[in-house]
């Protein structure tokens, strides 16, 4: 049986030294507990239209912003389960519908629009794909994380970002993630620097916001896709554009 999920959270974004992840860790560290994907590398490859519509999209947006990606924990192999996603944000709220299959299936939907799932989740991805013009893996983005929930609090999830690197190269399934490429890319921050995301689908306990404020924590905008995005175009010497779209 697949497994089919949808989120309906807050996700704030932090980007911190590694410092400060450890005193956070430290302070609050009694309430976490590790996931099930614990400490992985996180491999995203993002789909996009040849003149990267949803990126573009994404970026120029105030309110509404969506992504279509495959996400794995690890880097797959053709029959290591998979996730396809459809992520959007409006007015700051992120909803997710997202079902799991192996790389071998994703494969057979991204390249033939073949697949097997009978669901609404994968009726409102196959809307989208078809909506954009069966976009393609057009980036991959891959980081080393640390997720944690809380005990008390299973829909309050805290995840560590390092190493957040990205390629163009390489993005055919099969030839891409399972292959020497594996998840190597180019870095988009520095060593020292951490993405902590805080994804809560309520209010963010007193025990949280104490510690984020005497460490001085403060929430700052963040996207790996776009980052990455802007910075293959400044590698290129081209100027990012606004969709008018």
């Amino acid at each position: 049986m697949k497994d089919i999920c949808i989120f309906k959270r807050v996700e704030k974004k932090y980007r911190i030294s590694l410092a400060k992840r450890d005193a956070l860790l430290s302070a609050i560290g009694k309430y976490l507990i590790p996931d099930a994907h614990g400490k992985s590398t996180v491999c995203s490859l993002y789909l996009d239209t040849p003149d990267h519509l949803l990126i573009r999209n994404s970026i120029t947006a105030v309110s509404y912003k969506e992504k279509l990606r495959l996400r794995s924990y690890g880097i797959p192999h053709e029959d290591t389960k998979v996730f396809l996603e459809l992520k959007k944000k409006y007015k700051g709220v992120v909803y997710k519908r997202r079902v799991s299959m192996s790389l071998a299936e994703a494969e057979q939907y991204l390249y033939g629009g073949v697949t097997t799932e009978d669901s609404q989740i994968m009726r409102e991805i196959d809307y989208a794909m078809q909506f954009y013009r069966h976009p393609k893996p057009a980036m991959m983005i891959a980081c080393e994380r640390e997720a944690y929930y809380v005990t008390d609090l299973p829909n309050l999830r805290l995840t560590f970002d390092t190493a957040i690197r990205y390629r163009e190269y390489g993005l055919t399934m099969g030839d891409g993630l399972t292959s020497s490429h594996g998840a190597d890319g180019t870095k988009i921050i520095s060593d020292d620097t951490v993405l902590l995301e805080i994804k809560t689908d309520g209010a963010m306990p007193l025990w949280l916001s104490r510690a984020l404020s005497e460490l001085e924590i403060y929430p700052s905008s963040f996207s790996k896709y776009g980052t990455a995005y802007l910075q293959t175009l400044t590698q290129k010497g081209e100027q990012y554009h606004a969709c008018n779209s």
